[in-house]
């Protein structure tokens, strides 16, 4: 059978797509999460070698066909200098930091779909047909809105923005202000399909597109942005996919809707475990309630708590049957997987029953808690999530909650004025005793306080997590 050049293309897109599904199917592990990556890394690279070898043929006069250098060599320098500047961060960003890095790069991903699709068409290679542009239109407005959001998701993961809400009067009647003139335009560009006044109308959307993603993200709280990076990763996903019609790219097409699915999927189940439905998270400005300050600063009557130091607490920890390990944000800040994996072994060893309680939306990301443990070796058969392992705690000896807050808090079930009323949080309350690793009172990105931390059976240990996990080590080893 001869083969020509374009069925050589289709059958290296059909490859790839292959490698995307597999690398999908092995990343749902964390065994086989690595080897995922490879392969869905692998599918990338020989779909951008068929995509080079497929566009970079120009057709001369005579009808011969002919490679254009000069672009290819364009492409090579920019892949280049990508894979240099991604290759620092990816090696150095810390573990606690890659929420922030998924952010900026999913972000980049919207970026360059909008900027393609306004090339397209401001060029003349948008194909003049309606539904060409419509795809072009599309793709400026949502890899735009993800652009922006990203970045202002970014900033607020880096507490280079402030987590909490940022609002201002009337912020929904500027925003639907801005979707609806964006739109409109939008339509304008469809019917008109080419024109200066067209492609002029095509950069006007860029702008909005770009102003109503910062808008729309700056008045969602720090506590949400599990859920916020779900959907922009779906709406880049969705992007993607967009601009592979507008390029007649059918791996960029299933690349564009796994990405887009999986993304929106994912957003159904954190807001799920959150007891919340998108539209809220998206306008609800989830975790603007002024928070309650500890010891009464607020007016209110100060609540007790109890402090103890690492030798006191590792005595229930050591004579254990039952621990459970509830890891939080605390934990990722202080790079404290590594100790936690050791004091979990010691007590292992000791004959102690040691599970980890996952809950959704703990950390700053979709399982943000299952990759850090992961990097320190904790089997994944130890790690349990919340619908699996609340019954447990209430036949739990200890529970050792290291930074979790939000997740934690009581207020979710008996506060029905509590912005948390509602969510699904692990049942670390009904545990026989609980030890808290925290660096103060301060309250969680919900910005309320946590009233687990004035239970009767609650020790508070404060101190930065790795610190006292490894006296907590220490006085275990010695008891």
């Amino acid at each position: 059978m001869d083969l020509g050049r374009d069925d050589i293309v289709n059958i290296s897109y059909l490859i790839a797509s292959l490698g995307f599904i597999l690398g999908l199917r092995f990343m749902a592990n964390p065994n086989t999460a690595r080897r995922g990556n490879q392969i869905a890394g692998a599918g990338m690279g020989l779909a951008i070698v068929a995509t080079m070898f497929s566009t970079q043929v120009q057709v001369t006069e005579n009808g011969n066909r002919e490679y254009d250098w000069l672009n290819m060599a364009l492409i090579v320098a920019g892949i280049a200098i990508g894979a240099v500047i991604s290759i620092y961060p990816s090696r150095r960003v810390p573990m606690t930091a890659m929420p922030q890095m998924v952010a900026i790069f999913n972000g980049m991903g919207g970026a360059t779909v909008a900027l393609v699709s306004v090339s397209q068409f401001v060029s003349g290679h948008g194909g003049g047909a309606r539904g060409d542009v419509i795809s072009i239109v599309l793709g400026v407005i949502i890899g735009s809105i993800s652009f922006t959001g990203s970045l202002i998701a970014f900033g607020k993961l880096q507490e280079l923005i402030s987590g909490r809400p940022i609002q201002y009067p009337g912020q929904q009647l500027v925003n639907g202000v801005i979707a609806l003139a964006m739109f409109a335009l939008g339509a304008f560009v469809i019917y008109e399909l080419d024109g200066s006044t067209a492609k002029t109308m095509v950069v006007v959307i860029f702008a909005l597109a770009m102003a109503l993603g910062a808008l729309v993200v700056l008045p969602i709280g720090g506590a949400d942005m599990p859920v916020v990076i779900a959907i922009l990763n779906s709406f880049t996903g969705t992007a993607a996919a967009i601009a592979g019609f507008e390029l007649d790219n059918n791996a960029l097409i299933i690349a564009g809707i796994l990405v887009g699915a999986s993304g929106a999927l994912l957003t159904v189940l954190m807001a799920k475990a959150m007891n919340r439905s998108v539209t809220n998270v998206l306008f609800g400005a989830f975790g603007s309630a002024p928070a309650a300050a500890a010891g009464g600063a607020d007016g209110r009557e100060a609540l007790p708590i109890r402090e103890t130091n690492a030798d006191d607490a590792a005595i229930p920890l050591a004579y254990a049957e039952r621990v459970i390990i509830v890891p939080g944000y605390g934990l990722a800040v202080a790079q404290a997987q590594h100790t936690v994996r050791e004091l979990a072994d010691v007590l292992t060893e000791r004959g102690v029953d040691v599970k980890y309680a996952i809950h959704p939306v703990a950390g700053r990301m979709p399982g943000h808690m299952n990759v850090l443990l992961a990097e320190a070796n904790v089997s994944y058969d130890d790690l349990y999530e919340m619908d699996d392992i609340n019954n447990d705690f209430s036949n739990t000896d200890v529970t050792l909650v290291i930074g979790a807050n939000d997740v934690t808090n009581p207020a979710a079930r008996n506060d029905t004025t509590s912005p948390i009323y509602g969510m699904p949080i692990l049942n670390v309350d009904q545990s026989k005793n609980i030890i808290v690793l925290k660096r103060g009172m301060a309250a969680g990105f919900a910005g309320i306080e946590n009233e687990l931390f004035h239970d009767p059976k609650t020790q508070m240990l404060f101190g930065d997590a790795k610190a006292s996990l490894t006296k907590l080590l220490a006085a275990v080893k010695a008891a």
